[in-house]
Formats: structure tokens, C-alpha cells, sequence
């Protein structure tokens, strides 16, 4: 695997049942490792969205992204427990997983989270 300065990877959280950023989300980093039929994941970085539902800092950056795939692990249960049982409903989601293949280790992956209490989507920012 090879890594190349420049690149980094951002993400940030927006609650769109309330329309607002979703602070205090805990976002794991992890890279996975494949060995034949066995796959294994390490954590390579872990931080907390801030008032504006982002981080305050990259998770990776300054030549240590790798060519790899990552998975963001997006801990929405604490998010969610703060909220009345009213305003939610019934909450799915505990941890929200998002696996991506960064092919070009000098880009800019922003990988955004849109979060609700009956789903979620996600797509490639910039």
C-alpha cells in the first residue's frame, strides 16, 4: 500500500429529521486488511463531531492515507439517547458502517453521514 501527502479524509453529521448538525457522534476510522478469505480491521483514527455535526481535524491526513479500503463507524445510539422517546419514535440504528476504497491516496475523500431515526444515506462530498 502507498501513501502519498495531500490526502485526507473529512466527514461531517446532519440530523435531516431536525435539520441540524449532529453534534457529540463519535466516528471511528478503521482500515481493513485482507489475507486470503480472512479479513481483519484496525483502528486507525477516532474523534467527535463538534456543534457543527463535523470534526476538528481530519481523520487522516499528511501522507498517511493509504491506497485501502477504510470503514467509518458512525455511533449514533448516544446521539439518538439524547432525544425524547416522543420526538424519535422507534431508532434503528446504533452504529452506522460505511466502507470505501480510496484508490488515489492524494484526494480528498469527504465521505458526509445524513442521519434519522428510520434511515440514513451517504454520498462522496468534497
Amino acid at each position: 500500500m502507498m501513501s502519498v501527502a495531500g490526502g485526507r479524509i473529512t466527514t461531517h453529521v446532519l440530523d435531516t429529521s431536525k435539520g441540524v448538525p449532529a453534534a457529540g457522534v463519535r466516528v471511528e476510522l478503521f482500515v481493513l486488511h485482507r489475507n486470503g478469505e480472512k479479513e481483519s480491521k484496525m483502528k486507525v483514527a477516532e474523534s467527535l463531531t463538534n456543534a457543527d455535526g463535523r470534526l476538528d481535524a481530519p481523520l487522516l491526513e499528511g501522507g498517511k492515507l493509504e491506497q485501502a479500503v477504510y470503514e467509518l463507524h458512525f455511533n449514533v445510539e448516544g446521539y439518538y439517547a439524547q432525544r425524547s422517546l416522543e420526538e424519535l419514535g422507534q431508532v434503528l440504528w446504533t452504529v452506522v458502517p460505511i466502507r470505501f476504497a480510496v484508490s488515489d491516496a492524494s484526494s480528498h475523500y469527504h465521505i458526509p453521514l445524513l442521519i434519522a431515526p428510520g434511515g440514513y444515506s451517504t454520498y462522496r462530498g468534497s
